[in-house]
Protein backbone atom coordinates (compact mmCIF):
# COMPACT_ATOMS: atom_id res chain seq x y z
CA UNK A 1 0.00 0.00 0.00
CA UNK A 2 2.71 2.54 0.62
CA UNK A 3 4.44 1.54 -2.45
CA UNK A 4 1.38 2.15 -4.42
CA UNK A 5 0.97 5.36 -2.61
CA UNK A 6 4.65 6.57 -3.01
CA UNK A 7 4.17 5.43 -6.93
CA UNK A 8 1.73 7.88 -7.09
CA UNK A 9 3.03 10.60 -5.35
CA UNK A 10 5.72 10.44 -7.61
CA UNK A 11 3.49 10.59 -10.60
CA UNK A 12 1.86 13.61 -9.05
CA UNK A 13 5.67 15.64 -9.21
CA UNK A 14 6.58 14.37 -12.51
CA UNK A 15 3.32 15.69 -14.34
CA UNK A 16 3.78 18.60 -12.13
CA UNK A 17 7.27 19.58 -13.37
CA UNK A 18 6.10 18.80 -17.02
CA UNK A 19 3.22 20.70 -16.48
CA UNK A 20 5.49 23.73 -15.14
CA UNK A 21 8.57 23.27 -16.98
CA UNK A 22 10.47 21.70 -14.20
CA UNK A 23 13.99 22.75 -14.12
CA UNK A 24 13.88 25.83 -16.08
CA UNK A 25 13.18 23.38 -19.06
CA UNK A 26 11.08 23.96 -22.39
CA UNK A 27 7.36 23.65 -21.39
CA UNK A 28 6.29 20.20 -22.97
CA UNK A 29 2.65 22.72 -24.32
CA UNK A 30 3.83 24.94 -26.86
CA UNK A 31 1.07 27.60 -25.12
CA UNK A 32 3.89 29.89 -23.47
CA UNK A 33 5.78 30.06 -26.50
CA UNK A 34 2.31 30.99 -28.60
CA UNK A 35 2.74 34.87 -29.61
CA UNK A 36 0.21 36.73 -30.74
CA UNK A 37 0.27 38.48 -34.19
CA UNK A 38 -1.88 40.86 -35.39
CA UNK A 39 -2.63 43.26 -38.36
CA UNK A 40 -4.69 44.89 -41.06
CA UNK A 41 -5.67 45.46 -44.36
CA UNK A 42 -8.42 45.51 -47.13
CA UNK A 43 -10.36 42.68 -46.86
CA UNK A 44 -13.18 44.17 -48.79
CA UNK A 45 -13.10 47.71 -51.42
CA UNK A 46 -11.35 47.94 -54.15
CA UNK A 47 -7.74 47.10 -52.34
CA UNK A 48 -8.76 43.55 -51.66
CA UNK A 49 -6.79 41.37 -53.45
CA UNK A 50 -3.87 43.05 -51.33
CA UNK A 51 -5.22 42.47 -47.93
CA UNK A 52 -6.32 39.00 -48.83
CA UNK A 53 -2.73 37.91 -50.33
CA UNK A 54 -1.31 39.01 -47.00
CA UNK A 55 -3.64 37.17 -45.09
CA UNK A 56 -3.68 34.10 -47.06
CA UNK A 57 0.16 33.83 -46.59
CA UNK A 58 0.54 34.24 -43.62
CA UNK A 59 -1.93 31.98 -42.52
CA UNK A 60 -0.20 29.28 -44.60
CA UNK A 61 2.90 30.25 -42.94
CA UNK A 62 1.64 30.38 -39.30
CA UNK A 63 0.20 26.85 -39.88
CA UNK A 64 3.30 25.66 -41.09
CA UNK A 65 5.42 27.20 -38.09
CA UNK A 66 3.10 25.73 -35.94
CA UNK A 67 3.69 22.45 -37.17
CA UNK A 68 6.89 22.65 -35.88
CA UNK A 69 8.94 22.96 -32.82
CA UNK A 70 10.01 26.18 -31.47
CA UNK A 71 7.95 29.34 -31.53
CA UNK A 72 3.98 29.23 -32.41
CA UNK A 73 1.97 32.11 -33.61
CA UNK A 74 -1.82 32.95 -33.28
CA UNK A 75 -2.99 35.14 -35.91
CA UNK A 76 -5.78 38.03 -35.37
CA UNK A 77 -6.25 39.80 -39.13
CA UNK A 78 -8.88 42.77 -39.00
CA UNK A 79 -10.35 43.79 -42.57
CA UNK A 80 -9.06 48.31 -42.52
CA UNK A 81 -10.82 48.74 -46.16
CA UNK A 82 -7.80 50.39 -47.24
CA UNK A 83 -9.31 53.24 -44.62
CA UNK A 84 -6.99 55.08 -42.16
CA UNK A 85 -9.81 55.95 -39.43
CA UNK A 86 -11.10 52.18 -39.77
CA UNK A 87 -7.55 50.73 -39.85
CA UNK A 88 -6.58 52.24 -36.42
CA UNK A 89 -10.19 50.84 -34.71
CA UNK A 90 -8.91 47.47 -36.27
CA UNK A 91 -5.42 48.64 -34.71
CA UNK A 92 -7.24 48.66 -31.21
CA UNK A 93 -9.04 45.75 -31.53
CA UNK A 94 -5.83 44.18 -31.99
CA UNK A 95 -4.13 45.57 -29.35
CA UNK A 96 -7.39 44.65 -26.66
CA UNK A 97 -7.06 41.35 -27.90
CA UNK A 98 -3.32 41.77 -26.93
CA UNK A 99 -1.51 41.72 -29.85
CA UNK A 100 2.61 41.41 -29.08
CA UNK A 101 4.18 41.71 -32.22
CA UNK A 102 2.19 43.46 -35.79
CA UNK A 103 2.52 42.77 -39.91
CA UNK A 104 1.23 46.43 -39.20
CA UNK A 105 -1.20 47.76 -42.05
CA UNK A 106 -1.15 46.30 -46.18
CA UNK A 107 -1.35 49.21 -47.87
CA UNK A 108 0.49 52.45 -47.21
CA UNK A 109 -1.95 55.30 -46.10
CA UNK A 110 -3.56 53.15 -43.32
CA UNK A 111 -0.51 52.04 -42.57
CA UNK A 112 1.40 55.19 -41.90
CA UNK A 113 -1.74 55.65 -39.21
CA UNK A 114 -0.91 52.58 -37.63
CA UNK A 115 2.62 53.00 -37.34
CA UNK A 116 2.12 55.76 -35.53
CA UNK A 117 -0.16 53.67 -32.63
CA UNK A 118 2.33 50.76 -32.94
CA UNK A 119 5.24 53.05 -32.48
CA UNK A 120 3.23 54.89 -29.77
CA UNK A 121 2.53 51.41 -27.52
CA UNK A 122 6.17 50.02 -28.41
CA UNK A 123 4.68 46.97 -30.38
CA UNK A 124 7.22 45.75 -33.48
CA UNK A 125 5.78 45.90 -36.66
CA UNK A 126 7.32 44.81 -39.85
CA UNK A 127 5.12 45.63 -42.83
CA UNK A 128 4.83 43.59 -46.07
CA UNK A 129 3.84 46.05 -48.50
CA UNK A 130 3.22 49.55 -46.70
CA UNK A 131 5.85 50.80 -48.92
CA UNK A 132 5.80 54.98 -47.83
CA UNK A 133 8.82 56.37 -46.26
CA UNK A 134 6.33 57.75 -43.69
CA UNK A 135 5.35 55.00 -42.20
CA UNK A 136 9.03 54.69 -41.01
CA UNK A 137 10.23 58.14 -40.10
CA UNK A 138 10.98 58.82 -36.51
CA UNK A 139 10.28 55.23 -35.80
CA UNK A 140 12.53 53.21 -34.14
CA UNK A 141 10.23 50.04 -34.16
CA UNK A 142 9.10 50.09 -37.52
CA UNK A 143 9.93 47.88 -40.63
CA UNK A 144 8.99 46.95 -43.93
CA UNK A 145 9.58 43.64 -45.85
CA UNK A 146 8.77 45.38 -49.09
CA UNK A 147 11.11 48.11 -51.24
CA UNK A 148 10.38 51.51 -49.69
CA UNK A 149 8.53 54.26 -52.63
CA UNK A 150 11.98 56.27 -53.27
CA UNK A 151 13.72 52.88 -53.97
CA UNK A 152 10.96 51.62 -56.45
CA UNK A 153 11.08 55.36 -58.02
CA UNK A 154 14.88 55.35 -58.24
CA UNK A 155 15.68 51.79 -59.53
CA UNK A 156 12.28 51.71 -62.00
CA UNK A 157 14.73 54.82 -63.54
CA UNK A 158 17.55 52.90 -63.82
CA UNK A 159 16.02 49.90 -64.90
CA UNK A 160 14.10 51.68 -68.19
CA UNK A 161 17.38 53.08 -68.55
CA UNK A 162 19.45 50.13 -68.57
CA UNK A 163 17.06 47.90 -70.63
CA UNK A 164 17.23 50.66 -73.26
CA UNK A 165 13.40 50.65 -72.78
CA UNK A 166 12.70 54.01 -73.62
CA UNK A 167 13.78 57.18 -73.94
CA UNK A 168 10.86 59.49 -74.56
CA UNK A 169 8.56 58.76 -71.20
CA UNK A 170 4.90 59.80 -69.91
CA UNK A 171 4.39 59.11 -66.34
CA UNK A 172 0.79 59.17 -64.62
CA UNK A 173 0.17 59.20 -61.36
CA UNK A 174 -2.24 59.78 -57.80
CA UNK A 175 -1.40 63.17 -56.19
CA UNK A 176 -3.77 62.65 -53.14
CA UNK A 177 -1.97 58.97 -52.47
CA UNK A 178 1.31 58.65 -50.42
CA UNK A 179 2.14 55.62 -52.12
CA UNK A 180 1.90 56.66 -55.89
CA UNK A 181 3.39 60.33 -55.06
CA UNK A 182 6.79 59.08 -52.97
CA UNK A 183 7.58 56.67 -56.23
CA UNK A 184 6.78 59.44 -58.81
CA UNK A 185 9.14 62.19 -56.47
CA UNK A 186 12.30 60.05 -56.93
CA UNK A 187 11.15 58.72 -60.51
CA UNK A 188 11.64 62.33 -61.37
CA UNK A 189 14.56 63.08 -59.68
CA UNK A 190 16.43 60.17 -61.13
CA UNK A 191 15.07 60.29 -64.95
CA UNK A 192 17.51 63.20 -66.35
CA UNK A 193 20.50 62.02 -65.51
CA UNK A 194 20.03 58.75 -67.27
CA UNK A 195 18.83 60.17 -70.22
CA UNK A 196 15.40 59.64 -70.03
CA UNK A 197 13.31 62.25 -71.29
CA UNK A 198 9.51 62.84 -69.41
CA UNK A 199 7.51 64.42 -72.21
CA UNK A 200 4.15 63.61 -70.37
CA UNK A 201 3.75 64.37 -66.41
CA UNK A 202 -0.05 64.18 -65.85
CA UNK A 203 -2.09 63.31 -62.87
CA UNK A 204 -5.69 62.65 -60.88
CA UNK A 205 -7.12 62.33 -57.27
CA UNK A 206 -9.91 60.36 -56.10
CA UNK A 207 -12.89 61.93 -57.73
CA UNK A 208 -11.22 61.87 -60.74
CA UNK A 209 -9.92 58.46 -61.02
CA UNK A 210 -12.23 56.74 -64.08
CA UNK A 211 -11.95 58.90 -66.74
CA UNK A 212 -8.06 59.08 -67.66
CA UNK A 213 -8.90 60.11 -71.66
CA UNK A 214 -6.79 63.48 -70.71
CA UNK A 215 -3.86 62.03 -69.47
CA UNK A 216 -3.79 59.47 -72.68
CA UNK A 217 -4.06 61.92 -75.09
CA UNK A 218 -1.47 63.82 -73.54
CA UNK A 219 1.14 61.04 -73.11
CA UNK A 220 0.33 59.96 -77.09
CA UNK A 221 0.53 63.49 -78.62
CA UNK A 222 3.79 64.10 -76.86
CA UNK A 223 5.41 60.58 -78.65
CA UNK A 224 5.61 59.06 -75.05
CA UNK A 225 7.11 55.43 -75.99
CA UNK A 226 6.75 54.35 -72.48
CA UNK A 227 3.97 55.15 -69.69
CA UNK A 228 5.21 54.80 -66.35
CA UNK A 229 2.38 53.96 -63.73
CA UNK A 230 3.13 54.07 -59.62
CA UNK A 231 -0.20 53.32 -58.83
CA UNK A 232 -2.57 50.87 -57.58
CA UNK A 233 -3.68 47.73 -59.90
CA UNK A 234 -7.67 49.52 -60.10
CA UNK A 235 -6.60 52.55 -62.02
CA UNK A 236 -4.09 51.22 -64.25
CA UNK A 237 -6.45 48.57 -65.56
CA UNK A 238 -9.11 51.76 -66.75
CA UNK A 239 -6.23 52.84 -68.04
CA UNK A 240 -4.88 50.02 -69.97
CA UNK A 241 -8.73 49.74 -71.26
CA UNK A 242 -9.23 53.47 -72.56
CA UNK A 243 -5.19 53.67 -74.14
CA UNK A 244 -6.54 50.78 -75.87
CA UNK A 245 -9.83 52.29 -77.16
CA UNK A 246 -8.07 55.40 -78.10
CA UNK A 247 -4.93 52.85 -80.26
CA UNK A 248 -2.82 53.97 -77.71
CA UNK A 249 -0.02 51.02 -77.31
CA UNK A 250 3.06 51.99 -75.65
CA UNK A 251 4.96 50.04 -73.23
CA UNK A 252 3.57 49.82 -69.66
CA UNK A 253 5.63 50.05 -66.99
CA UNK A 254 4.47 49.67 -63.23
CA UNK A 255 5.64 48.73 -59.74
CA UNK A 256 4.87 46.31 -57.10
CA UNK A 257 0.82 48.00 -56.55
CA UNK A 258 0.27 46.42 -60.02
CA UNK A 259 0.99 42.74 -58.96
CA UNK A 260 -3.01 41.40 -58.59
CA UNK A 261 -3.70 42.87 -61.93
CA UNK A 262 -4.01 39.22 -63.54
CA UNK A 263 -6.86 38.70 -60.45
CA UNK A 264 -8.57 41.65 -60.53
CA UNK A 265 -12.42 40.24 -61.18
CA UNK A 266 -14.23 41.42 -64.43
CA UNK A 267 -10.38 42.44 -65.87
CA UNK A 268 -9.27 41.32 -69.63
CA UNK A 269 -5.72 40.39 -68.77
CA UNK A 270 -5.35 40.14 -72.47
CA UNK A 271 -5.02 44.43 -71.56
CA UNK A 272 -1.90 44.06 -69.59
CA UNK A 273 0.01 42.06 -72.19
CA UNK A 274 3.31 43.12 -72.38
CA UNK A 275 3.22 45.14 -69.07
CA UNK A 276 6.42 45.26 -67.23
CA UNK A 277 7.01 45.84 -63.69
CA UNK A 278 9.40 45.88 -60.99
CA UNK A 279 8.49 42.97 -57.68
CA UNK A 280 11.03 41.04 -55.72
CA UNK A 281 8.97 37.63 -56.68
CA UNK A 282 8.47 35.44 -59.07
CA UNK A 283 6.08 33.03 -58.71
CA UNK A 284 7.60 31.06 -61.94
CA UNK A 285 11.06 30.54 -60.38
CA UNK A 286 13.12 27.22 -60.20
CA UNK A 287 14.20 28.28 -56.93
CA UNK A 288 12.66 24.52 -54.87
CA UNK A 289 11.72 26.95 -51.81
CA UNK A 290 9.55 29.04 -54.32
CA UNK A 291 8.11 26.45 -55.72
CA UNK A 292 6.81 24.97 -52.50
CA UNK A 293 5.19 28.18 -51.49
CA UNK A 294 3.53 28.63 -54.77
CA UNK A 295 2.06 25.02 -54.81
CA UNK A 296 1.04 24.96 -51.29
CA UNK A 297 -0.96 28.62 -51.32
CA UNK A 298 -2.68 27.76 -54.98
CA UNK A 299 -3.71 24.23 -53.37
CA UNK A 300 -5.39 26.01 -50.46
CA UNK A 301 -6.35 29.21 -51.80
CA UNK A 302 -7.04 28.34 -55.64
CA UNK A 303 -4.27 31.24 -57.60
CA UNK A 304 -1.09 31.89 -57.68
CA UNK A 305 0.34 33.62 -55.16
CA UNK A 306 1.69 37.48 -55.90
CA UNK A 307 4.53 39.27 -54.47
CA UNK A 308 2.40 40.81 -51.61
CA UNK A 309 1.77 37.11 -50.40
CA UNK A 310 5.36 35.99 -50.90
CA UNK A 311 6.62 39.45 -48.65
CA UNK A 312 3.77 38.47 -46.02
CA UNK A 313 4.82 34.96 -45.44
CA UNK A 314 8.54 36.41 -45.46
CA UNK A 315 7.58 38.49 -42.44
CA UNK A 316 6.36 35.57 -40.33
CA UNK A 317 9.40 33.47 -40.89
CA UNK A 318 11.08 36.48 -40.22
CA UNK A 319 9.45 37.04 -36.74
CA UNK A 320 10.36 33.10 -36.19
CA UNK A 321 13.95 33.93 -36.60
CA UNK A 322 13.87 36.84 -34.87
CA UNK A 323 12.11 35.25 -31.73
CA UNK A 324 14.10 32.18 -31.57
CA UNK A 325 17.39 33.80 -32.08
CA UNK A 326 16.45 36.36 -29.31
CA UNK A 327 15.21 33.56 -26.75
CA UNK A 328 11.78 35.61 -26.50
CA UNK A 329 9.45 34.05 -24.40
CA UNK A 330 5.47 34.48 -24.97
CA UNK A 331 4.94 35.95 -21.44
CA UNK A 332 7.33 38.92 -21.78
CA UNK A 333 5.65 42.00 -22.42
CA UNK A 334 5.32 43.87 -25.73
CA UNK A 335 7.76 46.15 -25.00
CA UNK A 336 10.51 43.66 -23.93
CA UNK A 337 9.48 41.64 -27.43
CA UNK A 338 9.77 45.18 -29.38
CA UNK A 339 13.24 46.00 -28.29
CA UNK A 340 14.68 42.62 -29.29
CA UNK A 341 12.83 42.69 -32.20
CA UNK A 342 14.69 45.99 -33.08
CA UNK A 343 18.07 44.52 -31.95
CA UNK A 344 17.63 41.43 -34.23
CA UNK A 345 16.35 42.53 -37.13
CA UNK A 346 19.15 45.31 -37.01
CA UNK A 347 21.94 42.94 -37.02
CA UNK A 348 20.14 39.37 -38.61
CA UNK A 349 20.24 38.79 -42.17
CA UNK A 350 17.61 36.43 -43.57
CA UNK A 351 16.87 34.36 -46.77
CA UNK A 352 13.01 34.58 -47.39
CA UNK A 353 11.18 33.91 -50.70
CA UNK A 354 11.59 37.42 -51.58
CA UNK A 355 15.30 37.74 -51.48
CA UNK A 356 19.06 36.00 -50.36
CA UNK A 357 20.80 37.74 -47.46
CA UNK A 358 17.97 40.71 -46.41
CA UNK A 359 19.38 43.01 -43.75
CA UNK A 360 17.60 46.18 -42.34
CA UNK A 361 18.75 49.47 -41.53
CA UNK A 362 18.41 51.18 -38.24
CA UNK A 363 15.74 52.92 -40.00
CA UNK A 364 13.68 50.22 -40.57
CA UNK A 365 14.17 49.94 -44.48
CA UNK A 366 14.85 46.58 -46.00
CA UNK A 367 18.07 45.82 -48.71
CA UNK A 368 17.36 43.58 -51.06
CA UNK A 369 17.47 43.35 -55.33
CA UNK A 370 14.08 43.54 -57.44
CA UNK A 371 13.29 41.86 -60.55
CA UNK A 372 12.29 42.68 -63.36
CA UNK A 373 8.62 40.79 -65.01
CA UNK A 374 6.83 41.16 -67.64
CA UNK A 375 3.11 40.00 -68.34
CA UNK A 376 2.90 37.28 -71.23
CA UNK A 377 0.09 35.21 -71.81
CA UNK A 378 -1.55 36.09 -68.49
CA UNK A 379 0.76 35.30 -66.68
CA UNK A 380 4.43 37.17 -64.61
CA UNK A 381 7.71 35.85 -66.72
CA UNK A 382 10.72 36.90 -64.93
CA UNK A 383 13.04 39.53 -66.93
CA UNK A 384 16.36 38.71 -65.40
Amino acid sequence: MKKALSLVLALVMVFALVACGGNGSKPASSGNQTFKLGGTGPLTGGAAIYGMAVKNAAELAVAEINAMDGVHFELNFQDDAHDAEKAVNAYNTLKDWGMQISLGSVTSTPCVATSAETYADRIFAITPSGSSTAVLEGKDNQFQMCFTDPNQGSASAQYIHDKALATKVAVIWKNDDVYSKGIYDTFMAAAPGLGLDVVSDTTFADGSDTDFSVQIADAQSKGAELVFLPMYYTPASLIFAQAKAAGYAPTWFGVDGMDGILTLEGFDTSLAEGVILLTPFNADSSDARTQAFVAAYQAKYGEIPNQFAADAYDCVYAYKQALEAAKCTADMSAADICAAMIAQFTSMSFNGLTGEGMTWGTDGAVTKSPKGMIIQNGAYVGLD
